[in-house]
Parts: C-alpha cells; structure tokens; sequence
C-alpha cells in the first residue's frame, strides 16, 4: 500500500488508512490554532465542569446526613452549605492571582513547578491528573443520572450509557474538537438559565405559600432516613465533616480557568480574573438556591441515584402540567448537556497537563506528540481508558466517586495557595502582604479539607487516593530519573569525549546467512564505506548449511572473503559480540562496523514467517565499545509484487490501495500548498527572478541548515512558494539567526543563478511574516524583520 510523493512511492500502513477512515484527513502544523475567546464565551465553554456540580453537590450533603441525622439533615445543610460558599470566596480570590500572575496553561502545576521546582510541582500534578480521570467519570456519570431521571426507562442502562457518551468524546476530541467554543458556552448558560429560572419560581412559590413538600417517609427507594425528631440523632462531628467533605465536590472545576488562560484575549490576566469572578459568583447563587429548595421541598436522594434531588426540585416547582413538563425536560436537557460538556473539559486538561510534564520528563515522552488531527492522542486515549476503568469498577455510580473526587482538587488548591505565598514573598510587589494573606489561607484551609478527606471518607473509598496519590508521585520522579540517567548518559560526550575520536583502522563484517541479493546489497553497501579490511561471517549453526553456503560463496565467485566461525550454543548474538570485541582488541584504535541484511516482508505473514534477528544482533554489538551495528534493509515485498503482480492477495491489496488513495486524496496537494503557498499580487513568484535583479518575493522557509565553508559558518535556507524554490545564504552576522522552518518569509535581494539553473541570494533582507512557533504559543503573530 503505498501513496505518491512525486515520483517515490511511500509506504502507508493499515493504521495510517484506519486513521484517515475513522478520524478524517491528516491536519499540517500549520493548522494548529489558538483560539481567543471573548469573556462571554470564555464563561461559558470553560465553566461548564464548576457550574454543573450544582446538580450532585447539595444531593451528595444530603446522603451522608439523612441516615444519621433524619429530617433534620435539611436543616443541616444549609450551614454546610454555607462553609463550602466560604471556601469558594477564599479559593476563588487565591485563583483570581494566579491568573494574573500565570497567563499560560497549566494552572497549579505551573504556579508549583515555578516557585518550588519540577519535583514538587509533581504533588500537584498527580493531584491533577487523578482530578481529571474522576472529573470524567463523575460529570458522565452524572449527566446519565440526569438522562435517566427524566426517562426512568433507560435507569438499567446507566452504565453503559456513560462509558458510551465517554468514548464519543473520546472519539471527538481525537478528531480535534476543541473545548473553547460557543456550543460549550451555549450548553453551560442553557443550564444557568433553566436552574435559575427553577430556584426563582421556587423561592416565589415558596412565599406564597404554593411549592409542594416531599415526604420521605412515603417514598420507596430512597437513602434511609433516621426516625428522630430534633438534632439529637447522631449527627456526630464525623458525619458533619462527611457531609462537608461530600459537599466539597460543588468546588471542582474552580481551577479550570487558570488551567486556561492562554484562550483569553488580552489583556489575558485581566480577562481571566473576571470571567473567574463571574464564574464563581454564578456557582454560589445557584448553589445557594439549589440547597435552599432541597432545603424546603426535602427533596430526597434515591438509592439508585435517580431521579436526582435537582430532578425532584424541577419537577415541584414546575408541577406536571404541559408547560410544566416542558420546563421541567429543559432542566434534564440542560444539565445532562452541561455534565457532558464538564467531562469534556477534562480531555483538554489532561493531555495539555500530561504534555507539559512529560516536556519536564517526568512521564513518557509520548505524551508530548501531537497526534493525526493535531490534538494530543496518546494523553486522551490514557484518560478515556482509565476513566473507563473507573466508571466500570463503581459501576458507574456518582455516589461511589465521591469520595475520591475532590481530594485532588483541594490538592492542587493548596499547591496553587503555597506557590503563590512563595511568589508573593520572592517578588514583592505592591501589595503583597495582603495577597499572601488571602493565598496562604486558602492553601491552609485547603489542606485541611484535603485532610478532612482523607479521614472522613477513607473508608468510603478514599482510601484508594490515600494510596494511589503517593504511588503516583513516586511513579513520576522514578520516571524522571530514568530519564536524566540515559541523559547523562548520552551526553557525556560533552566532558568525557569533547572531540570525536578519529580510529586509525576500520573493519566492517557483513553477517550472512545464506547468499541472495540482500546479502549481495549489503556487501555492496560495506564496500563504499572504503574500510581496511570487508569480511564476511556466517555463525555455523547447523554444518551441512555452512558447506553449501561457502559452496554458492565460491561458485558466484564474491570477491568479500567469507569467514565461518562456529557457534555451538546457537547463540549467535553472543557470538557476534565476542568477534567484534576480538576484532577490536586485536589491533588498537580499531573501529568495527557490523553490517546485517535485512529482508523485509509484508507487515503481517512477514511477522508471522520471519524472526527479528537482526535487532537482537544489533543490541548485543551495540554494547561493544568502539563498534557499531547498521542495519541495511532490503524490500522484498515490493519486489513480490512486481513480479507476481496477478496473485489472489495483490489483487486485495490493490483493491485496498485504491480505497487508501481515495480516503488520501489532496493530503499531498495541501502539504505542498503549505511549504510553497501562492504569491500575493504585490510581490513576484520565484520562478520569476531574474539573475542580477533586485526583487521582492515571499515563501515558507523549508530547510535551515548551518554549515562551515572555509572555516566560515554559513545559514543556508531554502524558501519556496508555488513557482519553486530558492536558496538564502546569510554569513556570520549578517542575519538569518532567527529563522526557523515553517515560517513564511517576506525577502528582498538580489537574485542569483548557479549552472544547475538553482536561484539563489546572499544575506536578502527579510521580514517574518508568519511564525507557527510564535502563534502556537501566544496565538498571535509578531512579524520581525532584518535588514
């Protein structure tokens, strides 16, 4: 399966065609945008994971207190509510200067990182990355129980509902969704409007003396519910702070702006701290009012977990009358839709997140690469696995997550709290005395939250964060130090070998096992690397081979002499290493190349049918000093192909490739639009140029490449646009140092051309017009220019 480039025929494999079928056409770097968002969109498509939790916060209070503390548990939540509003105040103004402070991604890793080091930051960043799996779980799992409230039917199917919706975001954002846009905003203010028209019809119903009050006592399935009048009904201090602790899940999300400040339009701080105002100040009216009505309705949680307790609030204040009904299905559609788009949020969290803390090695650099549509592939498919996971393990119930939901959040408010104290007490500004007061309670008191967590809820599942978070971190630095160990490794050149070693002697075997035309390219390639001495080695496994090897060696006359060395044990790994270093020690300052043939079949009989010695070889040779193992592959699959062309299986395959070239098709015209894009009217296409005239052109910069030319170093650049290409040679100081590939260059000089009819010019004026590196991290391009 192959796709034009020109006149090459380029290999694509079975998961490239899968890719391009399932997730659409490739996208150029090019593509990747920042999207800069209003404050009115910002609020709305960055809220949605802090504005949904007004549907389980107040109901989850209500689970831990009904059992012990009866009726009076609706007495008992407002205060509890109140606490929690207490702490939003105290954590949003701590967040309200990290955005000022911090105008890039990454929130409370960045503010750690920065002000402690990559190795604290990384309590923070478990902290974090176990935050953004439970997010998934409970805001999916949530929105079910908003779904199956409204159509109890479908109440048996919860679970595979959630892992559903959770791999159809997974499937999105593979595709590229991005969050930041206005269907998140639509989604996020639909819910504001439909709960806040609820809580205002509630409280005037309310007055006039109109809302309807359940009784628990009639109702079958729901949570137990203490029989005993009063407050003295066991509502220990240890249920008190299980039902603060269950309420804490209102808060999550708080942080997500700050996650996200490179999305603002400028001034970002500025912007990102009022959306933060306004997104905290929206959570606590509607929290307020959520808890009020479950406070004078006694909607009560179901064991099943629907309907919910905001289901039964809609459906007293509204009745069930046709206009009732209607609102009463607006308020399901609108918070399952918010609770989605809140999981959502997560698949742009912790890919980014995970992206900047495998950039600071601290988990595997695959996480760093942008994958088919430009989005972080690696980093979303971990997240839906292990959110997936989770949900199947608590069988998707909300109630079961709780308990590890927010102690990752309050984990990262203290960090975020602490960071920012350092950075209050190491810069000084003006009034800093003042905000590290507000930033080092809001890291106390958020530590003490996270305390209270651990304790209270350890036995409901707590636990297993208790456990995990410190594994995680370990995880993380155990990572890192493998990493600055194969660097340090790597880069010992630097103090042990400052000047590479020149051997005075070269000697090259070529490992052959038979003789075909993959060894015959091999000994071919060995001979143009000019050694001292070629030889080729067969290690004799089986004797009776070895004699007719050495029989065809001698009958097609090679003129490489071939050395049989016996191998008893089969290991023929072993054995090449112990030539390479006699080879080697033989003679001083000797440098030894392995060269091994390799024939390459087709990608799935060729596994079956053929082994990977040659890699095994390679590693064993590799360990040698002074030595080293090439490769030299050789197509015989390709070669099949053409010569059995009319076979049951090419005629597949080429079935198969005219589908490949048609889910392919216009991916190289788009390249090539992109390295050589069309002139604009005001300047003259490169083919124009005329040797010895001065012009003016434009072209996306290719190739960057610094060479040394008579012990002068020289940037070469090679432009092109849709007419050709050309190259700019800039000599030392005379510009070109900012240039980088992908960039699109505005040039002026003086045309030259070479015999090979190549155009050239030698140190042009230039301006950058566009620069993706730029634009990736600030969103905005600054043009430069050199004269």
């Amino acid at each position: 399966m192959t796709t034009s480039a020109g006149n090459l025929r380029i290999p694509i494999s079975v998961g490239d065609v899968a890719k391009r079928v399932f997730l659409g056409k490739p996208l150029i770097t090019e593509d990747i945008s920042a999207e800069k968002l209003s404050n009115g969109v910002a609020l709305g498509a960055l809220s949605p994971d802090a504005v949904s939790s007004v549907a389980y916060g107040p109901e989850q209070i209500l689970i831990e207190l009904l059992p012990h503390a009866g009726l009076a548990a609706f007495l008992l939540l407002l205060p509890i509510t109140g606490v929690i509003l207490l702490i939003l105040v105290l954590v949003t103004a701590s967040y309200r200067q990290v955005v000022m402070a911090y105008t890039r991604a990454g929130g409370s890793y960045v503010v750690a990182r920065d002000n402690f080091g990559p190795r604290v930051a990384q309590v923070a960043a478990a902290a974090l990355l176990i935050d953004y799996v439970v997010t998934v779980a409970v805001q999916s799992a949530a929105g079910t129980v908003a779904v199956v409230s409204a159509i109890p039917v479908l109440g048996p199917y919860g679970l595979e509902i959630t892992v559903g919706v959770v791999l159809i975001i997974c499937y999105a954002n593979l595709r590229g969704l991005r969050e930041a846009g206005l269907p998140f905003a639509v989604a996020t203010y639909s819910f504001i409007i439909m709960v806040g028209l609820t809580i205002l019809v509630g409280i005037a119903r309310e007055i006039f003396g109109g809302l309807p009050v359940y009784d628990p006592a009639q109702m079958a399935g729901t949570v137990p519910v203490h029989q005993a009048n009063g407050l003295v009904m066991g509502a220990t201090i240890l249920v008190l702070l299980r039902a603060f602790a269950n309420g804490g899940s209102s808060l999550t999300g708080v942080e997500a702006i700050s996650n996200t400040v490179d999305h603002f339009r400028k001034p970002q701080g500025r912007n990102a701290r009022l959306v933060l105002t306004a997104m905290a100040t929206i959570l606590g009216l509607l929290l307020a009012g959520v808890a009020y009505l479950a406070h004078v309705t006694h909607a009560t949680p179901y064991v099943d977990e629907y309907p919910s307790v905001l289901s039964q609030i809609a459906r007293a204040v509204f009745g069930n009358g046709v206009i009732g009904n209607i609102l009463y299905f607006l308020v399901q559609a609108s918070s399952a839709a918010i609770l989605f788009t809140g999981a959502n949020t997560s698949f742009n969290g912790f890919p980014a997140l995970a992206s900047f803390v495998a950039e600071d090695r601290f988990l595997p650099r695959q996480l760093t690469k942008r994958g088919h549509r430009l989005v972080f592939s690696n980093g979303i498919i971990t997240l839906t696995a292990l959110s997936v996971v989770l949900l199947i393990a608590v069988r998707g119930s909300v109630n079961a997550l709780i308990p590890v939901f927010a102690i990752g959040v309050f984990t990262g408010f203290s960090m975020a709290g602490y960071g920012m104290t350092k950075h209050h007490l190491t810069h000084r500004e003006p009034g800093w005395r003042r905000r590290l007061a507000i930033n080092l309670s809001a890291a106390i008191l958020s530590t003490i939250v996270v305390g209270i967590f651990a304790v209270a809820k350890f036995t409901e599942g707590a636990w297993l964060v208790v456990v995990i978070f410190p594994l995680l971190v370990f995880a993380l630095m155990r990572l890192n130090r493998e990493y600055r160990a194969e660097a340090a490794i790597l880069e010992m050149f630097r103090t042990d070998r400052p000047e590479l070693v020149k051997y005075a002697r070269h000697r090259v075997f070529v490992l052959v096992d038979s003789v075909d035309l993959a060894v015959i390219e091999a000994l071919r390639y060995g001979r143009g690397l000019r050694a001292d001495a070629l030889i080729a080695v067969h290690f004799m496994v089986d004797a009776a081979h070895a004699a007719l090897l050495r029989k065809r060696w001698d009958h097609f006359e090679l003129e490489t002499p071939l050395r049989i060395v016996d191998c008893p044990d089969r290991r023929i790994s072993r054995a090449a290493q112990l030539l390479v270093a006699k080879a080697r020690d033989e003679q001083p300052n000797t440098n030894v190349t392995v060269l091994l043939p390799r024939r390459t079949f087709g990608r799935l009989l060729g596994r079956l049918l053929h082994d990977r010695t040659a890699d095994k070889i390679a590693q064993a040779v590799s360990l040698v000093p002074d030595a080293a193992a090439t490769i030299v592959p050789y197509d015989v699959e390709s070669r099949i192909k053409e010569a059995y062309p009319d076979t049951f299986e090419q005629r597949i395959a080429q079935e198969f490739e005219k589908f490949e070239m048609w889910v392919s098709r216009d991916e190289d015209q788009k390249v090539d639009a992109y390295e050589h894009p069309d002139r604009p009217a005001t300047v003259i296409m490169l083919a124009g140029l005329i040797s010895g005239q001065r012009a003016t052109v434009e072209g996306r910069v290719n190739e960057v490449q610094d060479v040394t030319d008579r012990g002068r170093t020289l940037r070469k650049v090679l432009v092109g646009d849709s007419s050709g290409e050309m190259t700019l040679t800039f000599r030392a100081g005379r510009g070109g140092a900012d240039i980088q590939p992908g960039q699109l260059l505005r040039i002026t000089g003086k045309a030259r051309q070479s015999g090979n009819h190549s155009i050239s010019m030698v140190d042009p004026m230039y301006h950058i017009i566009e620069d993706p590196a730029k634009d990736e991290e600030s969103g905005e391009s600054e043009p430069s220019s050199k004269t």
